[in-house]
């Protein structure tokens, strides 16, 4: 099925939150692993500027439909870490512009040279790259999806619960965008798919990983994807990847856990 790109757009609208009853939190708050989870997903869901500022310098920005794309996700995941800021304030624990440009500033000339070397080497490759752009976003969105599912599971609390199904639900269709043109660029392109696997076996990490320090990384994957329901989770993300052209037998995502040692 096609991606309606311009149905996508007229129809983007920021997560509604402001309606549910926060009061609840008072009595009844969130407990600091649930917290510490949230902060991280807040803080990468506000860090998605840094990645559509590499995006920008690739040549997905030449292609309409993935240029318009990346406007509106990126708007739309600026408001998930709106949402999840207010909850955290809530709780004591602030989220503001100046602490994220404080943690971007730590990871120093790593983070500035991102968007130069991220020019060279994707208009190096040239248009091929953007199937790896887009198999990778795919990637990444169902991995935050099913972050957001986990913890809803995880946590009683229906408020909670009710915002993240309606992140997840925006997440939803970022997994469309990025999986419709995924599978569109490498179908019949061996040369993408050599280029994807590669890519996507040397580099690709779980989403946070080189913003965040690797005992946030390691604490969240523990939380939400340990144990058998965790891992069905994990196992569903991989098997909808190996279902792309090019993409069979890869287990990205269950290797990365199990190196860190979540237990299944």
């Amino acid at each position: 099925m096609a991606f309606d790109i311009d149905r996508y757009t007229q129809a983007a609208t920021p997560v509604t939150w402001e309606d549910l009853d926060y009061e609840v939190f008072r009595d009844h708050p969130l407990p600091p692993d649930t917290l510490r989870t949230l902060r991280y997903m807040c803080e990468i869901e506000f860090h998605t500027v840094c990645y559509l500022r590499d995006m920008l310098v690739s040549p997905s920005r030449k292609d309409p439909e993935v240029g318009t794309f990346m406007t509106t996700w990126n708007w739309e995941e600026i408001w998930h870490g709106e949402a999840l800021a207010h909850v955290l304030g809530l709780h004591g624990i602030t989220v503001t512009y100046d602490v994220l440009k404080a943690k971007r500033m730590k990871l120093g000339w790593r983070d500035r040279l991102s968007p130069v070397k991220q020019s060279l080497l994707s208009n190096i490759v040239g248009i091929d790259f953007v199937a790896v752009h887009m198999l990778w976003g795919s990637i990444n969105e169902r991995s935050t999806a099913a972050a957001y599912k986990r913890l809803a599971a995880l946590e009683d609390s229906p408020v909670l619960g009710e915002l993240l199904r309606r992140i997840a639900s925006q997440e939803a269709k970022h997994i469309a965008f990025y999986t419709t043109q995924a599978r569109a660029r490498l179908q019949d392109n061996t040369r993408a798919q050599k280029l994807a696997r590669l890519a996507l076996r040397t580099a690709w990490q779980p989403v946070g990983s080189g913003v965040s320090p690797e005992s946030e990384v390691d604490h969240v994957l523990r939380h939400l994807f340990s144990g058998p329901e965790g891992r069905k989770e994990i196992l569903a993300i991989d098997r909808h990847v190996a279902k792309l052209p090019g993409m069979a037998g890869l287990n990205l995502v269950a290797e990365a856990l199990d190196s860190r040692g979540v237990p299944a």
